[in-house]
């Protein structure tokens, strides 16, 4: 063992008695030990990832080198207008490296703990230390308004109250004694106390948080899984693809040795790059991200950001949606609900926006301060979140009355459950927990107990002569002698309004819906059946589950309705519900749903969220409205269902890029176009149209394998067009008198025809704007043609007599061909993807 670690070791706990050490605290000497043993609450200031390899893994990518280097051989030859192919791949580096650094930068600002300096004890003597200078075992004072700075144990408690709801989801205030353990990054927000530091720095909570939220991980969309997948194929193939296709240019050119003699190999090489170029389909990915930001652009009208432009297509996929109670179905907080005598007898009652009113007839006892009082409470700078609901409304009902000054305080605490004030018009008043002030199992104490049961949050407002005060006059913390319970104070929280209807409509897209909350039990029953879940089997207690294991996710995929959840215990129940199948999105708003958030397929952010909560977040909405959601599934649905009509366009164009090069290379015949002629091809029958397409309405529900599909679409048309193409290439070649550029002309007409034909087979019903979309292509081909202009840039030389004719022919036998594909296609998909058909078929009925 090193010394330094000897050291660690040593002074790993304090030696001093806790007494002793709330007194005094650490000596100079135990602190510089510490600090030497590294026992420091330095903060981990890491990055998620450098900006270095972000640049890295969106350029250095075998499809970048693979263009980059056939840009560059253009470049070299001096044939700047055949470099248009390298401006898909420009676009999407560009693209993904913005949108990576921007969620880098999000990531990093992730910090759950405030930087200013704390009170610690220091040689017996208060002193202010920076947050990075404390050690293990400082002594540090809290007092209301501070944040704990790391982990540590309570050694003196002065009605310490703390706020853990960051950490937990747990809305009331928590009571501290001594030998209470107190969590990093939790407030302070009532009383005193003095607590030693029992994990600093990377070991403490809210360290541990960051770092495993400062982790970077991408979304898992399958779009651009599809994609990569087909990436893979393709550039395990490139290598012998480029020997074949380069090797039979410069046959076709006379051989290498004359190629290289005569100068016939800079068109050559200028017909390989040309046919390598197009068999690389940088366009899908491109198209895919152009829709991705749209809709993030859409969205954004809506109050919906996008902070991971995938995350709209990830949400069409969902299948269970997770959410927290707190800030998500509710709106966090309570209101005021009635005021009721203990027999039930309803005395006030809570009605529209905050406003009360009074039921009368009802004999109120022989004080009838109680509404002065209550507004007292609501008023209080001191109030709890549960009595600062009482401001409003008992603002309203006692307004021109005015506050009567208090004789005397009895502050709120968490240990004793209940606060008290004392007015010398009405004597006191005490403001509290039915169990701290209804006898066991009297009447009053089991209808408490059913009002709870309901999901209604219940305190008891109770009269007394006076506050008890000791021998020196000091107000006693204890319950009044004399003490009358008087009345029923209930609280509600309030479900958003919208979220029933949101609910609804996820149920019926046969969404699972499942509530993860740290509050209790039957409050979070409660609410969720307020928004309409079923809750008949009642909410389950997580605190009695282990924090990880087959037993939790087993709940997790059983039941609906958790409350006493941990923050460990939502992310392995998302992450066991996403290793059982599902996909998952989780909602919520505070710090404790941050690591569910982060390990969800699909992380949903509220407005009010915290920041690191809205850091590790794919989708943030920003005013905090649930029934946004419902438009960005829309929008999903509309990417997923276009992209895979375009990726059958895309593949088609790939495979028959593959096959007649490889086909041409193994022939040692010329390849037909030159790049610029290609990309004009390339923009008719693939680029321009896809663009329009993916922009269209599409309400189909989301099937998965979408790639299957499309390949087993593509690849049959890919061989009928590149079967084709060799009959008019083989032709021009086996006749005399044919020039190259009326056999590059030929070739690209009847690509064009049946490339603009393969676009109708994902356009049907050909109608309206899809139409137009086809009429739009078969016009730029006319133009194409007959422009000088158009034919001066592309070289062309237009086919002649029997050529002309059989270039036409061979088109529309392919073209039928084609046709015949789709209809064996179908075939298909009603035996093995029936899905497929019965979405699409329910959305021609909608007229979509």
């Amino acid at each position: 063992m090193s010394g330094a670690a000897s050291t660690r070791h040593r002074v790993a706990v304090s030696t001093q008695p806790d007494s002793v050490l709330a007194l005094q605290g650490l000596s100079e000497q135990e602190v510089a030990e510490r600090q030497q043993a590294g026992l420091v609450n330095t903060q981990n200031t890491a990055t998620s990832r450098t900006t270095a390899a972000i640049v890295r893994s969106h350029l250095f990518t075998m499809f970048n080198l693979v263009l980059g280097l056939c840009g560059l051989a253009v470049i070299m030859l001096g044939s700047w207008l055949d470099t248009l192919f390298l401006l898909a791949a420009i676009a999407n580096v560009v693209i993904g490296f913005t949108q990576e650094f921007s969620a880098k930068r999000q990531l990093d600002k992730i910090a759950l703990l405030r930087r200013d300096p704390v009170s610690a004890l220091r040689d017996g003597k208060l002193v202010r230390v920076p947050l990075d200078e404390l050690v293990l075992d400082d002594v540090v004072l809290l007092k209301r308004g501070d944040q704990v700075p790391a982990d540590a144990v309570v050694l003196t408690s002065d009605g310490l109250d703390v706020d853990e709801s960051l950490l937990t989801g747990e809305n009331d205030p928590v009571g501290k004694k001594p030998g209470d353990q107190v969590l990093s990054a939790s407030s302070v927000i009532g009383g005193s106390g003095r607590v030693r530091l029992s994990a600093v720095g990377a070991k403490s909570r809210a360290a541990k948080i960051t770092a495993e939220a400062r982790q970077f991980t991408t979304i898992h969309s399958e779009l651009r899984a599809g994609m990569e997948r087909v990436v893979t194929w393709i550039t395990w193939a490139l290598v012998p693809i480029i020997a074949v296709v380069l090797n039979g240019q410069m046959q076709a050119a006379g051989g290498w040795q004359v190629a290289l003699e005569t100068g016939s190999w800079r068109d050559a090489l200028i017909t390989s790059v040309s046919s390598v170029a197009s068999m690389i389909p940088q366009g899908l990915a491109l198209m895919t991200t152009i829709s991705f930001a749209v809709a993030s652009v859409k969205l954004a009208k809506s109050e919906v950001l996008i902070q991971e432009q995938p995350a709209v297509e990830v949400l069409a996929r969902v299948d269970t949606v997770c959410f927290d109670k707190t800030g998500t179905l509710t709106e966090g907080g309570v209101r005021f609900e009635s005021a009721r005598l203990l027999d039930g007898t309803v005395l006030a009652r809570a009605e529209g926006q905050q406003e009360v009113r009074l039921a009368g007839g009802h004999d109120v006892g022989k004080n009838p301060g109680w509404q002065g009082a209550l507004a007292w409470f609501g008023a209080d700078d001191n109030a709890n979140p549960t009595a600062a609901a009482l401001k409003e409304p008992f603002a309203q009902l006692t307004k021109g009355q005015g506050l009567e000054e208090a004789q005397a305080l009895l502050p709120f605490s968490s240990a004793l459950r209940f606060s008290g004030v004392e007015f010398a018009s009405s004597g006191a008043w005490i403001l509290g927990a039915p169990e701290v002030l209804l006898s066991p199992g009297s009447a009053p104490a089991l209808r408490a107990g059913e009002l709870a049961a309901s999901g209604l949050r219940v305190m008891v407002l109770g009269h007394a002569p006076a506050l008890t005060r000791d021998s020196s006059g000091r107000v006693a913390q204890q319950v009044p002698q004399g003490l009358d319970p008087q009345f029923f104070v209930i609280f509600r929280e309030q479900v958003r309004s919208e979220a029933p209807a949101t609910l609804a409509y996820f149920r019926e897209q046969g969404i699972d819906l499942k509530v993860f909350s740290g509050d209790n039990p039957r409050t979070v029953a409660a609410a969720a059946q307020a928004a309409g879940m079923d809750t008949s089997a009642g909410a389950v207690d997580a605190s009695t589950l282990p924090e990880q294991g087959p037993e939790l996710v087993e709940a997790a995929l059983t039941h609906s309705v958790f409350g006493r959840v941990s923050p460990e215990q939502k992310k392995n129940m998302v992450l066991g519900l996403r290793q059982a199948g599902r996909v998952v999105a989780m909602t919520g708003d505070g710090i404790n749903d941050a690591l569910a958030l982060k390990h969800a397929d699909l992380g949903i952010a509220m407005g009010n969220a915290a920041p690191a909560t809205k850091a590790v977040s794919r989708l943030v909405l920003l005013d905090g409205r649930f029934d946004r959601l419902p438009s960005v599934l829309a929008e999903g649905r509309k990417i997923i269902a276009n992209i895979e009509r375009v990726t059958n366009l895309f593949l088609t164009k790939t495979a028959f890029a593959i096959f007649l090069g490889l086909i041409l290379g193994i022939l040692c015949w010329q390849f037909p176009f030159l790049p610029r002629q290609y990309s004009t091809a390339d923009l008719l029958i693939v680029g321009g149209p896809a663009f329009f397409l993916t922009m269209l309405p599409n309400k189909r529900r989301y099937v998965s394998g979408f790639l299957s599909r499309a390949l087993h679409y593509a690849i049959p048309s890919a061989l009928v067009i590149t079967a084709v193409l060799v009959l008019v290439i083989g032709y021009g070649h086996s006749h005399a008198g044919i020039a190259t550029s009326e056999v590059q002309t030929a070739t690209f007409i009847a690509l064009v025809l049946m490339g603009v034909y393969n676009i109708t087979t994902v356009t049907r019903p050909l109608r309206g704007v899809r139409l137009l979309i086809v009429a739009g292509m078969y016009l730029g081909l006319a133009l194409v043609l007959d422009l000088p202009p158009s034919l001066w840039y592309h070289q062309f030389t237009l086919p002649s007599g029997s050529y002309l004719l059989v270039t036409l022919g061979a088109a529309i036998m392919g073209c039928l061909l084609i046709e015949v594909n789709l209809q064996l296609h179908n075939r298909w998909l009603r035996t093995h993807h029936r899905e497929v058909i019965e979405a699409s078929q329910a959305i021609s009925k909608e007229g979509s």
